[in-house]
């Protein structure tokens, strides 16, 4: 529903300063809010059940999703510029002149989710990912390919950063987030749940992904985009796994490398 619909002609609204910069994302985080911008985002977090507070948007923009936004439980309140004012906010090739402000949702637990969804269970779990735009991606990849939890270790970006929501393409308002203070930790409780545990890691003794079996329940481990997980992470993990290339390549981009990796999990389980 809507709380109240403001035509603005200036963004000094102290309601509008969350929308200005792309910076400020540990103020944003301590709040419980995040960031949400671009047609396709937007709308996917109004067709979901995430809390929308505020959205900044021109009158075409409103008219063609008024209806969407009054089918909502919580009231939101709505700001109307021209195109040119909203133009003026950081990233505006990207946010396209429609933004919305939204709280973020309770974080889950690994009970919770092994108690609601089917077996087999797939887990990914991060380590050292601090760009939000692969982090991002991995997070729409998770999706795309029936991801039923992503666990953030202690040491990677929070995925509701502005740019990691906008990369996942709202994709992320589909998947349940499990936050952990220590993943070793977090890993050996999977361990202790007859989880097998994968992390993607290239070295001599690594085995290639086509070569393993992903139907049991499992959790992959994708590390930082330069050296990988954590030393202490591979030493902990026993299975090692890569992707085979050619033509003296060694690694991917640890997004696409994700892909990669769920796609052949996802063919293998509807075999």
């Amino acid at each position: 529903m809507i709380k109240k619909t403001q035509n603005i002609f200036s963004l000094d609204l102290p309601e509008l300063e969350v929308f200005k910069t792309l910076r400020r994302p540990l103020e944003h985080n301590e709040k419980g809010i995040f960031v949400a911008e671009g047609e396709k985002v937007v709308l996917r977090l109004l067709e979901s059940d995430l809390k929308t507070i505020s959205i900044l948007l021109t009158e075409r923009w409103f008219e063609l999703y008024k209806s969407v936004i009054e089918n909502k439980v919580e009231a939101i309140d709505i700001f109307i510029g021209e195109e040119k004012l909203l133009q003026t906010i950081v990233g505006h090739k990207m946010h396209q002149s429609i933004i919305a402000l939204a709280k973020i949702p309770a974080p889950t637990s690994i009970e919770e989710i092994i108690k609601l969804k089917s077996k087999p269970i797939l887990f990914v779990a991060i380590d050292e990912i601090m760009n939000a735009e692969n982090l991002g991606v991995i997070i729409r990849n998770c999706v795309a390919f029936g991801v039923d939890g992503l666990i953030v270790g202690e040491t990677s970006a929070d995925p509701y950063l502005r740019r990691a929501v906008r990369n996942s393409m709202g994709n992320i308002f589909k998947l349940p987030i499990i936050y952990c203070n220590n993943l070793i930790s977090t890993l050996n409780n999977l361990k202790n749940k007859n989880f097998n545990i994968f992390v993607a890691h290239s070295r001599k003794t690594s085995q290639s992904i086509f070569d393993s079996d992903f139907k049991n329940d499992c959790c992959i481990i994708f590390g930082s985009e330069g050296s990988g997980p954590r030393k202490i992470i591979i030493d902990s993990i026993p299975m090692q796994l890569i992707i085979p290339m050619s033509n003296g390549v060694d690694s991917l981009n640890v997004a696409n490398a994700s892909a990669v990796f769920l796609y052949e999990v996802s063919r293998q389980r509807k075999n």
